[in-house]
């Protein structure tokens, strides 16, 4: 039973990782692999064919524990879900937050910004804005909104797509340090595996190197040489709104105080987030987007317009492979070294351990994976495998490792993701052009990473 239960999830898995050739949305075999799982860990536990494993290491046996084993089943099911739906209404807030902004045109303040005609020039513009801009409002939204601001300024599809593969290095690069910038990094600071401050201080200076990297080489190529075509006498101020630079102010701002919210409440992050959620809804009640505005007008800058806008898809893909992963680390499979019965996430980390020694070298695998496989679970999975205590250098090292290493490839993570929706870059393109300078950069800020935990200070 127990290898029925690690099929079903390796053939949903092969079907998310492989969604565009099968030409099915990756949230339909997610969810179908999570209730299958948790249908077999009930069926199975019920009829004593396993024992199950909570969160504390307490192991439930039905066939000695009865009705008490059934509802330590149940509350292991509830804790599982609770701690998934922690990251489920942080990303829902945070993705409000940002649709509400985009409904008043307050990319718009951000776009004004960019007046050079440098190739060179542009690329570290929006190189850096994409670094920052992603720690801020994660690196998906952030790559969506550098390459809507990349059709504006660049006309010619040819430059256009390596400005854009560009942005998908930077974009993840600064998504890596920030507890918001990743959905990765949420999921470690929600576990409480990564304090804010602990990841900023640790993974800013790998994740910088990553992103230098690749655009100083990226610099001197081709496609970045010569100029480009911008109108700068093109009014651009018609395009914002009278509420635009308020709400792209207040909306960072509010995302941007979620981290302090936890750190002087001790709260977790989505009571932030739903506290920030909250204030920025609130004033976009009341803010007078257009000089003549009425209230048959008010729907096309509502809150509830902007909740219409966000992905469901997305938040129901992760509900169902956080489940699935939680499932695996509830099953339990084998004997630890100390005989003790563990979950199978736990058994395979110390299969890891034994084959692999060097830790190190582990994270660096995993992060050459989640360019082939979504860095979702694989973090998740590193989560129930591990035990080391928040803030150790093995959180900061995956944080940073799964983060950046999806770059290798365009399907790698959600912001390449989205840069080939946008712009149709074919996958053996980027593959041949973009993917060595990404490993090159990934490399790099490993070696950094590396250096200054292990070498000179002797972190743990």
């Amino acid at each position: 039973m127990e290898s029925i239960i690690i099929l079903v999830f390796v053939i949903g898995y092969l079907s998310i990782t492989l969604e565009h050739p099968l030409r099915l949305d990756k949230t339909v075999p997610s969810l179908i692999m999570a209730s299958l799982i948790w249908a077999l860990l009930a069926v199975g536990f019920s009829a004593g064919w396993f024992n199950i494993i909570d969160t504390h290491d307490f192991v439930y046996d039905f066939t000695a524990g009865g009705e008490d084993a059934l509802h330590g089943f149940e509350n292991t099911l509830l804790h599982h879900l609770g701690k998934t739906a922690e990251i489920l209404i942080f990303l829902i807030g945070a993705m409000t937050i940002v649709e509400i902004i985009d409904l008043h045109r307050g990319f718009e303040v951000l776009k004004m910004a960019v007046k050079t005609r440098s190739k060179k020039k542009l690329l570290w513009i929006i190189g850096i804005l994409a670094f920052f801009l992603s720690a801020i409002i994660d690196n998906l939204t952030a790559t969506i909104v550098l390459v809507t601001l990349l059709r504006k300024l660049i006309h010619k599809k040819e430059d256009r797509i390596w400005f854009a593969s560009l942005v998908v290095i930077a974009a993840n690069a600064g998504g890596a340090w920030s507890p918001i910038g990743d959905v990765t990094t949420t999921m470690l600071w929600i576990a409480n595996k990564v304090s804010a401050p602990g990841l900023i201080e640790f993974v800013v200076l790998p994740s910088i190197v990553c992103f230098i990297l690749p655009f100083f080489i990226a610099s001197y190529m081709k496609p970045f040489q010569g100029e480009v075509q911008i109108d700068v006498s093109e009014d651009k101020v018609s395009e914002k709104l009278l509420s635009s630079r308020t709400m792209l102010f207040l909306g960072l701002g509010m995302i941007v105080s979620v981290p302090v919210f936890k750190t002087l409440t001790h709260l977790p992050p989505y009571m932030g987030m739903m506290f920030a959620l909250g204030i920025v809804w609130l004033v976009s009640e009341y803010i007078h987007p257009e000089e003549d505005f009425s209230k048959e007008r008010r729907h096309l800058y509502s809150a509830h317009k902007a909740l219409s806008r966000i992905e469901i898809s997305s938040i129901l893909f992760f509900l169902g492979i956080l489940m699935a992963v939680a499932g695996l680390e509830t099953l339990v499979f084998g004997l630890s070294e100390g005989g003790e019965q563990v979950g199978t996430l736990r058994y395979l980390a110390e299969v890891l351990q034994a084959a692999i020694p060097n830790q190190d070298v582990v994270v660096l695998l995993l992060g050459v994976f989640s360019a082939v496989i979504d860095n979702v679970p694989l973090v998740a999975a590193s989560i129930g495998m591990y035990d080391s205590p928040t803030d150790s250098v093995l959180w900061h090292f995956i944080a940073y490792s799964a983060g950046t290493g999806g770059s290798m490839l365009i399907i790698g993570s959600a912001a390449g993701v989205a840069a080939m929706g946008m712009e149709r870059i074919d996958f053996i393109w980027y593959l041949k052009k973009i993917a060595w300078l990404a490993f090159v950069g990934f490399l790099a800020g490993a070696g950094v990473f590396l250096l200054f935990e292990r070498v000179l200070f002797h972190h743990v």
